[in-house]
């Protein structure tokens, strides 16, 4: 199988290549897109602009040597190696060549059309090669991980993480979040608090809820947390677990239609939710607090 990223064109030139795809998703028709995978090869030149931007983990290995150019000048001449971070805003063109690479990275592709926090601020930082950060590679770290359990996580987790990743790249190029201390109205988080339980089985979005709200993402998610102390996706996963206690009582109910009644993609998605909420799997509760245990 050949290097080839998930989104946008381009060229690319390789030379005794191996791709070992890892884990891959994609989220709200395509406008968030995660990739994990194994990349190696002797050389390697690439020529590649993408409607998305682009911020790539190395997550494990290196490189001999990688250099990266736009726009004539050059970005970077070094070696990759674990833990460096790199941003593309779309519409950018990268081109890269490599040598002697043997490279584990994860790739988070999003749609700069997204109406998320900080994500309209994303446009105007330049690229970034092999940076770092601790936050966003700790964030894309737990998305992977999340993914290599068989887990696909919920839109609004994914939108929640989105958010993190586009504030702190934000931050990091200089620009000041502005803040303001407000919940939400008790009307409009009874209507919010009515849609999420109306809707636990369903995949809630964090646009859907904030259209409830009838405010902008960012502000939704702000006024959410402040209101509850929670950020919505918490909130919506504390609500699934607490409908799953109620479940669990009765013991006709399998755990595995559980999973899916209240909104879980899986019985081991309800159970690693539930022992790292509770401290107990589903079924040890089960035991221990159903009628007649």
């Amino acid at each position: 199988m050949s290097f080839r990223p998930l989104v946008g064109n381009g060229r690319i030139r390789a030379r005794e290549e191996e791709t070992v795809p890892l884990q891959s998703a994609s989220w709200i028709g395509s406008s968030v897109v995660f990739d994990s995978r194994r990349w190696v090869c002797q050389e390697a030149e690439l020529r590649w602009t993408a409607p998305h931007h682009l911020i790539v983990l190395t997550d494990g290995g290196s490189t001999s040597q990688t250099s990266i150019r736009t726009e004539g000048k050059a970005l970077y001449d070094g070696q990759d190696r674990p833990g460096v971070l790199t941003f593309v805003p779309a519409g950018a063109e990268r081109i890269g060549f490599y040598r002697d690479v043997d490279l584990c990275y994860s790739a988070l592709w999003i749609d700069p059309e997204l109406t998320l926090p900080a994500l309209e601020r994303l446009r105007d930082i330049p690229i970034l090669v092999n940076g770092s950060d601790a936050v966003i590679g700790t964030l894309l770290r737990s998305l992977c991980t999340e993914m290599s359990f068989g887990h696909r996580p919920d839109t609004v987790y994914v939108e929640h993480l989105v958010s993190l990743v586009g504030l702190r790249m934000a931050g990091l190029n200089g620009n000041q979040i502005p803040t303001r201390n407000r919940g939400l109205g008790r009307r409009t988080f009874e209507r919010v608090r009515d849609y999420i339980d109306a809707h636990i089985a369903s995949d809630i979005s964090l646009r859907e809820v904030a259209a409830i709200a009838g405010m902008p993402v960012d502000t939704f998610a702000r006024r959410f947390k402040e209101t509850t102390g929670r950020p919505p996706y918490a909130y919506i996963l504390e609500e699934r677990v607490r409908r799953a206690e109620l479940l669990l009582r009765d013991p006709s109910v399998a755990i595995g239609a559980i999973a899916f009644r209240v909104g879980f993609s899986s019985q081991s998605h309800l159970t690693t939710t539930f022992r790292r909420l509770k401290g107990i799997t589903p079924r040890t509760y089960r035991l221990h607090f159903s009628p007649g245990s």
